[in-house]
């Protein structure tokens, strides 16, 4: 069990989960005190002394699911599979699906989790195997719930409550009657991830779980890279928007805290060494007066870009505070400003993308990036944002849709600027591939790949001066 636990942690660890040797300490006294004879106290018990947000719980279960499974599965028996497998027919495989359906209907109706539970592990062992080579064959959560089609359970449910509630009175009826379809569905999604448990745990028993654990669980959404997040990934950013900004405006805080005491004046040191016989006991510091930067974001808002772009727009609407002036810009094929639509407090971050398309004039006669065009404008019709004082972030995957990349621009742009970065949300692998021309850029300014939130809030702590 110690081994067990040791490698719950290490796997939570690979996820980007900070768990120190205290939490774990923590986490085998709570398993001694729980014991094992009720697994989902001792899951909770393990959430509590191991996590530290409630957002964790999306990588801590099915980790958890992993380590501590429901049931563990003796062999499997392949060739007796093998022999079902070719020679049942297709009624018989339909007639089989169908009484599984019919019982997951009534578990579903009755709630039961311990019957729920039981008929995924019978999903996953009649609808999910696939391959039949050595090494090539496994558990499909996807094709199990394929083949089973849970979700289109809804109305059999509803109707098998209703029909279970007559002759209960009238006000069981009402009741019944008013249950919402969300519930069911809850119920669904839940049976639906027993299914995805019961697959890992099945494959983790041929792989290794420690394998499985690093590859089939999602990691935390600070990790996710932004061109492939998804909706509910997104959302749960900009919800850590805010927790992010406070952080990163300690950090710069410390920063410009140590920078004002400047380096060491040594006429002054020596000078004042004289009363202790030329031993420098008391070094005196130049006094720094560091300014607050001034910041301009040029951000390009199209296609899967644009949900980095609105993500690191939000989080410096955030940290607004740590400098003397903010001026943020928008692309496609044009350029607009776009720091009114971010005004402290009245930024939708759910619609901030929708109302920048909506709003600021960024697209021409087609809706494809061109960054040498949008370069070229900004440095034709804003360059007198940026001054000696101003550092430019630009956000963007530099895929120019093979148009020009206007070098000539950027490189202006970057003789009157402090600094420009470059954020890149592309690996750096991808490169200058295909229409790609970031490495011609990459010659004129610091390009950083800037794939994930958490690479995000590194860069911008470490590269913005104070």
């Amino acid at each position: 069990m110690t081994g067990r636990l040791a490698g719950l942690v290490k796997a939570l660890r690979s996820h980007g989960l900070r768990i120190g040797p205290g939490e774990t300490v923590d986490a085998a006294a709570a398993l001694e005190a729980l014991g094992l004879t009720d697994r989902e106290r001792v899951r909770e018990g393990l959430a509590a002394a191991l996590l530290h947000q409630e957002s964790q719980r999306a990588v801590f279960d099915p980790v958890f699911d992993l380590y501590f499974p429901l049931g563990m599965g003796g062999p499997v028996d392949r060739s007796a599979s093998a022999d079902r497998s070719t020679s049942a027919d297709r009624s018989a495989v339909e007639a089989d699906r169908e009484a599984l359906r019919e019982r997951l209907v009534a578990a579903l109706a009755a709630d039961d989790r311990a019957l729920l539970g039981q008929l995924a592990r019978e999903a996953v062992d009649g609808f999910g195997r696939y391959g039949s080579g050595q090494g090539s064959d496994g558990w499909s959560s996807h094709q199990t719930l394929s083949r089973l089609r849970p979700e289109t359970l809804l109305a059999r449910v509803l109707a098998a409550l209703r029909a279970g509630s007559t002759g209960e009175g009238p006000g069981a009826a009402a009741f019944t009657d008013r249950l919402e379809p969300d519930e069911i569905r809850r119920r669904i999604e839940g049976f639906r991830e027993l299914v995805r448990a019961e697959a890992r745990r099945r494959v983790a028993q041929r792989r290794g779980t420690e394998e499985v654990a690093r590859r089939a669980v999602a990691t935390t959404a600070d990790r996710v890279d932004f061109l492939v997040a998804g909706r509910a990934q997104l959302d749960e950013l900009r919800r850590a928007v805010h927790p992010l900004a406070r952080k990163l405006a300690t950090r710069l805080a410390a920063r410009r805290r140590r920078a004002a005491h400047g380096t060491i004046d040594l006429r002054r040191t020596l000078r004042g060494s004289l009363s202790t016989g030329g031993v420098p006991m008391r070094p005196v510091l130049r006094r720094r007066r560091p300014a607050r930067l001034e910041l301009v974001l040029l951000c390009d808002v199209s296609g899967s870009v644009a949900g980095f772009a609105n993500f690191t727009m939000l989080l410096v609407q955030a940290l607004h505070d740590q400098f003397s002036k903010v001026r943020v810009f928008a692309f496609v094929n044009r350029v607009d400003e776009v720091t009114g639509l971010l005004a402290h407090g009245s930024a939708d971050p759910a619609g901030l993308g929708a109302r920048i398309l909506g709003e600021a004039a960024v697209t021409d006669w087609h809706g494809s990036s061109d960054y040498g065009t949008s370069l070229g404008e900004f440095a034709e019709r804003h360059l007198d944002a940026v001054g000696p004082r101003t550092v430019v972030l630009v956000l963007g995957d530099a895929r120019t849709n093979m148009s020009d990349p206007n070098l000539p621009a950027l490189r202006q742009i970057a003789g009157r600027a402090r600094r420009v970065h470059w954020l890149n949300p592309e690996r750096r692998a991808q490169w200058s591939t295909g229409d790609s021309a970031a490495y011609a850029y990459a010659e004129l300014v610091e390009m950083h790949e800037c794939r994930n939130a958490r690479q995000l809030g590194e860069l911008i702590a470490r590269l913005l001066p104070v």
